[in-house]
């Protein structure tokens, strides 16, 4: 009898637990018709999940699960919003979700969250510019944006970059956006806003896409030889076994693709305001040995064996330069990063960065601010590279983006400064000898080595 009465009362406390509700961070707003998905967990299933609405005394549920599950995780999805409930108002209100336990004793749970309802979509204007847009650059837009919202920008195919608040105290927002080098030349930008309540508002920006002016990117074949494969794969996959070509293709793609997801996470790190006021400038007495968006095969032993695209300039003076920053801005990246080696990356504010790699020995640190000019290490060959040299590249807002346009100034007057205040900018006091037109070196002479990456 009491091994009877222990089994019950052990069974009847497994079926009396409570469920765990989780919402996503992002719902804060009711709209017409917002998405809402609720998961939850219980060991037992669940019974039943109600989502209630409460706006000044009054509440109104707004959705109700259908049946019983059986499995430990369930989600269920619901619409809520002021088109199936127009007795909602614009202004607070508190969104309540209750889940009842599948167990014996069905415990219940409830969770309650602040969130706003907003019955009208924002709306959103860009300027009347002519944007002249080329593969890999960039451009500047300024926008209104009225309304209730929570984020604001441009959207060019499935690239977002943030909008800003006029610097200077002025009203309207601006965004820096890029069209990267492998966007389908026919992708139409937009701005656009969304108040997180389903209400997404877009408009056009006037392009134009000069097909005949678009830069034509180089292929070249690199030949992987049994020195270099080695000199890879003991640095970067140091502890790895098996066929040696397969890790060295593994090196270069998926490693390389985790590296650039860390290089673009860094935009998360970006000042909200200009950290810079001049011209960009270039390696002094540098030759670009390799140039932006190179389409590049990897040759070993007759045989193409990997193919990847380098998004940057491979810039040589001698072994161990000075490596300079290319402007002012605060150190957000100063560490080893797999292909890129002994990396620095430089924030410039606004979602714009420049990018250091293969570096020999790094002077500076993650929160030093940097003056442009300054030397902030020495150029190596550290990572997948196969001589000393600066691998020199830029993003914004993580899509990385060709540089070159960054060191004219002129560029920068008719793009940037005349449409936003950059304090400090005067384009007749920039050096005019800062930016020439990159010249692609042959390697072969001196301690210019054959640029692999």
């Amino acid at each position: 009898m009491k091994v009877l009465l222990l089994s019950f009362l052990l069974l009847a406390l497994a079926g009396c637990g409570k469920p765990t509700v989780d919402l996503p961070p992002s719902v804060t707003t009711i709209g017409q018709a917002t998405p809402l998905s609720v998961h939850v967990h219980d060991a037992h299933g669940v019974k039943q999940v109600t989502a209630t609405v409460e706006q000044n005394g009054a509440q109104y549920q707004v959705g109700q699960s259908s049946g019983e599950t059986k499995t430990a995780d369930s989600t269920f999805n619901f619409t809520v919003g002021v088109k199936t409930t127009p007795q909602l108002k614009d202004g607070p209100a508190k969104l309540i979700v209750e889940a009842t336990s599948g167990g014996l004793f069905g415990g219940n749970v409830r969770l309650e969250r602040d969130v706003k309802v907003v019955t009208q979509p924002p709306t959103v204007s860009a300027d009347s510019e002519q944007h002249y847009l080329y593969l890999g650059m960039a451009d500047l837009v300024t926008m209104n944006v009225t309304g209730s919202y929570n984020e604001a920008g441009v959207r060019v195919g499935d690239e977002t970059f943030r909008a800003w608040p006029m610097p200077g105290g002025k009203a309207g927002y601006f965004s820096l956006f890029a069209f990267a080098w492998n966007m389908p030349q026919g992708t139409a930008p937009v701005v656009y806003a969304s108040n997180g309540a389903g209400n997404d508002v877009t408009t056009p920006i006037t392009v134009i896409f000069p097909k005949k002016e678009q830069p034509v990117y180089t292929q070249h074949e690199i030949q992987v030889t049994d020195q270099f494969m080695q000199k890879v794969l003991g640095e970067l996959d140091p502890n790895g076994s098996g066929d040696p070509v397969a890790r060295f293709v593994r090196v270069n793609t998926q490693m390389r693709k985790d590296n650039n997801k860390t290089l673009a996470d860094l935009r998360l790190k970006t000042a909200d305001h200009f950290l810079w006021s001049q011209p960009f400038t270039r390696q002094s007495h540098s030759q670009a040995e390799a140039t932006f968006a190179d389409k590049r095969s990897y040759i070993y032993q007759g045989k193409k064996i990997d193919e990847q695209v380098h998004l940057g300039y491979d810039l040589a003076v001698t072994q161990h330069v000075g490596v300079e920053a290319s402007n002012d801005g605060r150190v957000v990246w100063a560490a080893p990063l797999g292909i890129y080696g002994n990396c620095i990356v430089v924030d410039h504010g606004y979602g714009l960065q420049t990018i250091y790699g293969h570096l020999s020995r790094i002077d500076v640190h993650e929160g030093d601010m940097v003056k442009r000019g300054g030397i902030m290490g020495l150029s190596g060959m550290t990572g997948m590279a196969g001589g000393d040299h600066v691998h020199f590249a830029m993003q914004l807002d993580g899509v990385q983006i060709d540089p070159k346009e960054w060191w004219d100034p002129h560029w920068i007057q008719d793009h940037i400064a005349r449409r936003v205040d950059l304090p400090g900018f005067v384009e007749g006091d920039a050096d005019k000898k800062l930016y020439s037109a990159p010249k692609v070196k042959k390697a072969g002479s001196g301690t210019k080595a054959k640029r692999r990456r």
